[in-house]
Formats: C-alpha cells, sequence, structure tokens
C-alpha cells in the first residue's frame, strides 16, 4: 500500500507510527496519506497526457471534505451522484465546469441545484429522466447541457454487484435506443447535447473490457455525426481496479495508449471518473483486538470494528489485507476477524496468518474507498473517526461520532428521559 510502510517494527501512515495515532486518537478509526492520493491522482493524469483529460474524481468513494479539497487543489474535477455530493464539492471550492452528475435517480431540488450551480453535464440515464430534466431547465428558462450514458453491454468480469454495463444492469440506456434518445434531446427546448457517457463496472483487472466498451462507443459517436449529432465529449468512466490482494497493476498506460489509437483523428474532449483508483491504497481502517476466544474449529479477534464501519466484506465478499501494527515474525495461528455486532455476517476477515491477543492493534488494508462513505449507525454505533496524515503530521479530519449525535435528529427527544451518556462514546 502507498503511503504505509514499517519502521522500526511499527506500522507507519508516511512518518506517524499508527500505534501513536490510536492512543490519540482512538480506535476504530480510518487513516488517510495524503501523498498516496497525490500520487494516484498524478499517475493517471500522468498516464493520459496525451488527451489531456477531464479527470473527475467519483466522490462517493470517499466523501470527506477533506480529501475533496485535496483532489480540488491538485485540479480534479468530480463526478456526482447526489444533491448532498453537489454541496460537499462546492463547498471545497471545486469549479461548477468540471462537475458531471451520474445516477439513475435525479430528483427534482437536485437538478434544480446543479442548474443553478451551473455544472459541466448531467449524465442522463433514461429517457424519463431526459424529459424530466428539460421540463425543469424550460421552466427555469435554461438549457441543460446533457450526455446520456450508454450501456454498451459489456462484461467487466468483476463482482456482479458492481457491474453495471450489462444489458440487465439499471444503469444507462441500451445502445438500440441511444440514436432515438439523441435525436430527440435535440429537439427538447430545455437540453444542450454536450457528450456520451459510459461506466461499464467497478474493480476492473482487466483491459479488454474497456476496448470492447471503446470500439462499440466510438461506432455510435460515428454514426451519431453521420445524423449531424456532434459531441464535445466522450466520458469513459472509471472502474480501474486495484490491488487488495495478488491482483495485477491495471494497465493504465495500456488504456491510454489504446484510446489513443481508436480515438484517430476524432475532435473529443476526454473525461474520466476515477474513484476507488485514486483513495483505495491510500486509506486503512485502524482497529483494536477487544478479545480473542477460540473454538473447536476456529479463533476469533473480536475487534472494535465491525460490519457498520466497513461493509466490503460482508456485502461484496471482499478480501482486504490485515496489517499487524507490531511487526510480527513467524505468525503461528490463523484468526477470523469479527466485530461487535450482532450478525453471522460481522467479519472483516477471514483465515488470517497472525497471531493476536486482547489489545493488538490491526490495520484492514485498503480501505480508503467504500469505508466512511458506505459507513451506517447500525446497532446504534456511532461512525468513526477520520485522519489525515501527511508526512509525520496528523489531521484530524472528521470527529468521532457520539450517542448524542445520533439521537439528536430523532423527533420530540425533549419528552424522552435522558440516561446518562455523558462516558458512553457511541460504539
Amino acid at each position: 500500500m502507498n503511503g504505509f510502510n514499517y519502521q522500526e517494527d511499527r506500522l507507519h501512515c508516511e512518518d506517524y507510527p499508527l500505534d501513536s495515532l490510536a492512543k490519540t486518537y482512538g480506535t476504530p478509526c480510518f487513516v488517510y496519506s495524503a501523498s498516496a492520493m497525490t500520487a494516484a491522482y498524478q499517475t493517471i493524469k500522468a498516464a493520459f497526457e496525451c488527451q489531456n483529460p477531464l479527470i473527475c474524481y467519483a466522490v462517493k468513494a470517499n466523501s470527506n471534505l477533506a480529501v475533496l479539497k485535496q483532489l480540488c487543489d491538485l485540479g480534479a474535477g468530480f463526478d456526482i451522484v447526489s444533491g448532498g455530493e453537489l454541496i460537499r464539492v462546492l463547498r471545497v471550492g471545486a469549479d461548477p465546469s468540471k462537475i458531471v452528475f451520474s445516477g439513475v435517480g435525479k430528483q427534482t431540488d437536485e437538478i434544480e441545484a446543479a442548474l443553478a450551480a451551473k455544472i459541466k453535464c448531467f449524465n442522463v440515464e433514461s429517457e424519463a429522466e431526459l424529459l424530466h430534466i428539460a421540463a425543469i431547465a424550460e421552466r427555469l428558462d435554461t438549457k441543460a447541457p446533457i450526455s446520456l450514458r450508454v450501456n454498451p453491454d459489456v462484461d467487466p468480469k468483476t463482482h456482479p454487484y458492481i457491474s453495471t454495463g450489462l444489458k440487465e444492469s439499471k444503469f444507462g440506456v441500451p445502445m438500440n435506443q441511444a440514436l432515438r434518445l439523441y435525436t430527440k434531446a435535440q429537439s427538447l427546448t430545455g437540453i444542450t447535447v454536450k457528450g456520451i457517457d459510459i461506466h461499464i463496472g467497478s474493480q476492473i483487472t482487466q483491459l479488454a473490457p474497456y476496448l470492447d466498451a471503446l470500439d462499440k462507443m466510438f461506432s455510435l459517436i460515428d454514426q451519431l455525426s453521420n445524423q449531424g449529432i456532434i459531441l464535445e465529449h466522450f466520458d469513459i468512466g472509471g472502474g480501474m481496479g486495484v490491488r487488495y490482494e495478488q491482483e495485477p497493476d491495471f494497465p493504465i498506460d495500456a488504456l491510454s495508449d489504446a484510446l489513443q489509437q481508436k480515438m484517430a483523428d476524432r475532435k473529443l474532449e476526454i473525461i474520466l471518473e476515477p474513484g476507488r483508483y485514486i483513495v483505495a491504497n491510500a486509506g486503512i481502517l485502524l482497529t483494536q483486538v477487544l478479545y480473542t476466544k477460540h473454538n473447536e474449529s476456529r479463533a476469533f479477534a473480536v475487534v472494535d470494528a465491525a460490519m457498520n464501519d466497513l461493509i466490503r466484506p460482508a456485502l461484496y465478499d471482499a478480501v482486504q489485507a490485515v496489517l499487524p501494527v507490531i511487526a510480527q515474525t513467524n505468525p503461528s495461528e490463523r484468526f477470523e476477524i469479527v466485530g461487535p455486532i450482532c450478525e453471522s455476517g460481522d467479519f472483516l476477515a477471514k483465515d488470517c496468518l497472525i497471531n493476536l491477543e486482547s489489545g493488538a492493534l490491526v490495520a484492514l488494508a485498503s480501505a480508503g474507498a467504500y469505508g466512511m462513505s458506505m459507513s451506517s449507525n447500525y446497532n446504534t454505533r456511532g461512525r468513526a473517526a477520520e485522519v489525515l496524515v501527511d508526512g509525520a503530521a496528523a489531521q484530524l479530519i472528521r470527529r468521532r461520532e457520539t450517542i448524542e449525535d445520533l439521537l439528536a435528529a430523532e423527533t420530540n427527544l425533549d419528552t424522552v428521559t435522558r440516561a446518562p451518556l455523558a462516558t458512553i462514546s457511541a460504539r
């Protein structure tokens, strides 16, 4: 993992020891490396240098304001999927002309807010949505810039829950409807056609699905051009895989080279929507062992993090490395790493060769993407703290939630007898 290393047998984030960080900020805690995020962003920028793309970070991967601010300062645009994400990116100073709005269920107030902000483009995912956006734009006496997200029916060879480019997916419009819908879009007074968009899935480790999708899209772009529908940009989405276990590095340079060849002399701005690629390996989930227990067939380490903090193992059968904060030599036991939640699905890792005892600190690797952003308050557990490390300095970028935070939004609280919560931390 970039940004994480052992120094004098202690796991560090950059130059900050994680055991010291645990003493200062507590556990569970998400820890992010500023330099690792910068390096990943620069890797994409360098690989696609010939296309000079607009890199729109997919906010859903990790939406912490400090993370967004760092990427904004690097020049990134943003791919958003909600009105809340729009507010977040505008809060950190994002240029609205670098914001694209994706998602299948955009609501009226979200569309109105995006139009008021003058975002770059709506990625439209259905005919009904196209008509709805057009009607809102007409009512507001403006025009909505749109691209159609076209579903190329390409199998990305990834987990079915994150495969978004197949014909049975809820995402995008079918290829065989695209020409008709573009023609319709051009006829709507509230619409300005700007581009075309695809996103075939997430955690893709092979080049072939991208090449198949690109061929289909360029054929469609040429058909549109022959009908007098000239597009300004081609958004090729994101989904580039990262290394969680032994996956090979994604061939990002080969993708850029193939895109450049297939572009030929077409004049199109290229947009990319990476999320996981930038933040996944820039973060860990730091947690402490509460208890160990041994059944007849296996050993369990019960930690203070749980599936409400990191849902990926339970939801996707995701496997993420477990790193002892104090280095070990020749570990001799195999543990299931589980949390306190009352669910059999509350596991973070299985069959880990690691020696553990109560009080030990471990890091769940590659937790920078879809960790905190998918966390919840299940079992009335407050969400974890988040810390950003830059060199030898650490900054708390989201405090740990308390019980009072969780109860504050519930109604009629003044009529409820208040329990003595001052010493309860919401964990």
